[in-house]
Formats: structure tokens, sequence, C-alpha cells
């Protein structure tokens, strides 16, 4: 064995530790930190449905049972609140700081967030002068056809090219809408006419966003937006409110809503806008589409059981056509066979796992069907109201 194989056999060797070694790395930092804890997506999901039906029924409730028919000073409150309380959060929390990668200039505003304002003070104007004349359930039926509005005005505007393809798929969810209609007991042309107007509105602001943000620069999430939107959308509903409906307001109608409830009608609103941002950034867009549909369903089966709204049987058939057109034109084929498969088979583990649970599910989907299906099949001249005020009164309940 030659003189360098000695030396690197030697070195294979290991040396011999005098004294305590010192550590390198400390013990305590090598332990992994616990994750914080965080709260399931569901939580998410429900609080935006709830937050985002609250807000439907609430201004429906405002505007038609309290009997203040000011839906443009109702709306300025609500973009001006939207105001005040994203500058404040924009000041004093991190919700905000999505604005400071957005390279906003005073000729963009003008250009393009002013205009995308506009729109958006019609569509909101338009949609809640809608509740003066329509039943809730009708409206949100009417609300289906906005990805067809979307599409068209995204075409019109060149943002996307025209697809026969496309144009069929949506065609369904028209057809749905004008069976629904047809089968409307309350029909009212002048709301009618006011919801496509908000529905078009809302189209054309939805595709001016989307041909704002098909730049990197102007990325945006929802309460980002709301920050540049609310001031010029509030100014400019004011104008129309300081003419339209200011002169004819009394001091005795505001008493009457209650400055306490205006305040709870304003802070739901708001908190909408700052649950959709959690539900998007905790699931995804995709999720917040369907929760969309989700809660138009509950809406309808809400305004029945709140103001006995009636839902005939062609109303309900047309409905679910407009339904399921619109989830295939948001999901698409493949995607709607990979999520029944899913839910079949977690709708299984949770039978093998919670039984009695599933057992009930069943029965209370069952009653819900059927108790829609038979409001709707109910005859003309039937009081719900009527039904219930007995049921109470027979239990020592004061009537509604």
């Amino acid at each position: 064995m030659g003189i360098e194989e000695k030396t690197r056999a030697s070195g294979d060797q290991p040396r011999e530790q005098k004294g305590a070694i010192l550590p390198t790395v400390n013990p305590e930092a090598e332990k992994s930190q616990p994750a914080p804890p965080s709260l399931h997506p569901a939580f998410y999901v429900s609080v935006w449905i709830a937050l985002s039906s609250s807000v439907i029924l609430f201004n429906k409730w405002i505007l038609s049972t309290l009997q203040f028919h000011y839906p443009v000073i109702l709306t300025t409150y609500h973009l001006t609140f939207a105001t005040l309380m994203t500058q404040l959060l924009a000041r004093y929390t991190t919700l905000l700081d999505g604005r400071k990668t957005v390279k906003m200039t005073g000729r963009v505003y003008l250009r393009a967030i002013v205009p995308i304002g506009f729109f958006f003070s019609l569509s909101l104007i338009c949609g809640n002068l809608t509740y003066l004349y329509l039943s809730v359930a009708f409206i949100q039926m009417i609300k289906a056809t906005t990805p067809v509005a979307v599409l068209i005005a995204s075409w019109a505007l060149g943002v996307s090219q025209p697809s026969l393809k496309v144009f069929l798929n949506v065609s369904a969810i028209v057809v749905g809408v004008i069976i629904a209609s047809v089968g409307e007991i309350k029909f009212v042309w002048i709301g009618f006419i006011y919801q496509l107007g908000g529905i078009i509105f809302e189209a054309l602001r939805l595709t001016m966003v989307q041909r704002l943000l098909s730049s990197a620069e102007f990325k945006m999430d929802p309460l980002v937006s709301l920050y540049y939107f609310a001031p010029v959308c509030a100014a400019m509903n004011f104008v129309v409110a300081l003419f339209w409906e200011v002169p004819k307001l009394s001091m005795e109608e505001v008493y009457h809503v209650g400055f306490f409830m205006f305040f709870l009608n304003g802070l739901c609103a708001f908190m909408l806008n700052v649950s959709v941002v959690f539900l998007i950034g905790k699931t995804s867009s995709l999720v917040l589409t369907l929760c969309g549909v989700l809660k138009d369903v509950l809406l309808v089966v809400a305004s029945m059981i709140i103001w006995g709204t009636q839902v005939t049987g062609l109303q309900f058939f047309g409905y679910s056509i407009a339904l399921a057109g619109m989830i295939y034109y948001k999901l698409g084929y493949d995607a709607i066979k990979g999520y029944a498969g899913e839910a079949s088979r977690q709708w299984a583990d949770f039978g093998n796992r919670r039984p009695v649970l599933r057992r009930l599910a069943s029965i209370l989907l069952v009653l819900l069907t059927v108790f829609v299906l038979l409001g709707g099949l109910a005859p003309d001249d039937l009081d719900a109201t009527q039904y219930l005020n007995e049921a109470k009164t027979k239990m020592g309940i004061s009537k509604l």
C-alpha cells in the first residue's frame, strides 16, 4: 500500500473528539412550529351565502315591507358607507394592501374607473328599483340570464370571439327564464324592464372590468375594486337621488325605518364584499359560482316562506332549466361529470360514517322538494299567512 493510499485510509477513520461538542444549531429552533389553526372552507361558504342572502332580503324588507320607496337613496347610502369603510381599512388594516400593486393614475381613473362606476351605479339603481315591483323569487329567476348578457356584451366589446356552440349552450338559460316568466303570477312589466336593465348594465360593467384586468398591472380583488369604484358610484347616485328622490323624502319615513336598521343594512352590504375576498382566497372563483347557484335556490325558498310568494309548477320547471343551463355553461360536461362522481362517493362515505344523519338529510331534502312543489301547485287564493296565524292562535302565540 502506497503512502497516498495510507493517507486516504487514515482520513476515513473518525477522529477522536476531546471534550464536549458544541451544537451548531439551536435544538429549540429545529422543532417544527405548529401551523396556525385555520377555519374550514365551509365556514367561508356559509358566511358568504348568509350575507348575500341577507342583503337581498334586507333590501326587499326596507323597500317593500317598511315602505321606504327610495332605492336610489338606499344605494347611495350603501356606497357612501362602503367608501368610508374602505378608506378606514386602507389606513388601519392590511386587507387593502393589494391596491399598492395597482398602477392607478388620474388618466386611468377617468378613462376606466369612472365609466365602470357609471354602469355599476346604474345596475344598482335598477336592481333596487325592481324590489318595488317583483318578488325576490322571480328576481332571482331573471338574474339567471346574467351569464347570457355578459357573453353578448363581451362579444360586442370585442373581449371574446363569438361562438355558436357557446351561444347554443346559454340559450337553454334564456328558454328556462322565458318559461319561468310565463308562469309568474304577479308579472309587472315595469319591474321586469328594470331588472333587465340592471342585468344589461351589470354585464357591461363586468365586461369592462374584464378588459381592464386583462393587464397584470391592474389585478384587483373585489375589495380593492370597491375601494376605487365606491366613491365615484356614490357621487353619481347622489346626483340622481338629489333630483329624483330627495325632494319627496320625509324624515318620518327615515325614522320609520330607524337609524340602527340603516346602519345594520349598510354594514351587512359591506361585509358581503369582505366575505367575497375571503371566500375566493380560501377556495376559488369556481366555488363562488356554485355557491351563487345554491344561494339563488335558497332565496326562492326564503321568499316563499317570508312573503308567501307563490311559485307555480311552470316557474319551477323553467327555473330548473335555467339553473341547469347556467351550471353547464360555467363548468362544462367533463367538470360536471367529475363533480357528480366525487359527490356520489362523498355521499356514500357519509352514509357509512353517519347513517342516521344521512337519513335525516334525505328526509329534509324530500320535504323541501314537496314543499316547493305543493307551494307552486297550490291554488291562487291560498293564503299561507292565514293558516300560519290559525296555527299560532291554537298554540297561544301572537299572530303575524
